[in-house]
């Protein structure tokens, strides 16, 4: 499920990000996506490459990992977000939602550290 008002567009030095052609009240689910889980012994392969930079830690104690289908790995990191993601284990889904109302133009984010209002640094903040 995505919604009908998002669109991808290039998001400044953060490369392509996420959009909303139209005004989004707090709450709104903006997107429910499919997730491929893959097992704990896959994720050293899987930070060798590419691809670390858009995997979601996953399971209850984070000991695997997973790769989000629809537009979840496109949603650029802010601190604080403007949406939140959530994660259902048992479905193998990741939904986001807006944590606040979110004006027509403005760029969707999300918190890497996954509460909206974390101001922990995230993995590439501190390189």
């Amino acid at each position: 499920m995505l919604h009908p008002a998002l669109y991808i567009a290039e998001s400044g030095e953060k490369g392509r990000g996420i959009f909303t052609s139209e005004d989004l009240d707090a709450g709104v689910l903006i997107e429910s996506s499919p997730v491929i889980v893959l097992p704990p012994e896959d994720r050293p392969l899987i930070d060798r490459t590419r691809l670390h930079d858009y995997i979601f830690e996953w399971g209850d104690n984070k000991e695997g990992c997973c790769m989000a289908l629809g537009w979840i790995a496109l949603y650029n990191h802010a601190s604080p977000s403007n949406c939140e993601y959530e994660m259902d284990f048992e479905a193998d889904l990741i939904r986001v939602r807006t944590v606040r109302a979110v004006d027509a133009g403005e760029e969707l984010s999300i918190n890497y550290n996954g509460d909206a209002d974390n101001t922990e640094p995230v993995w590439f903040e501190t390189i």
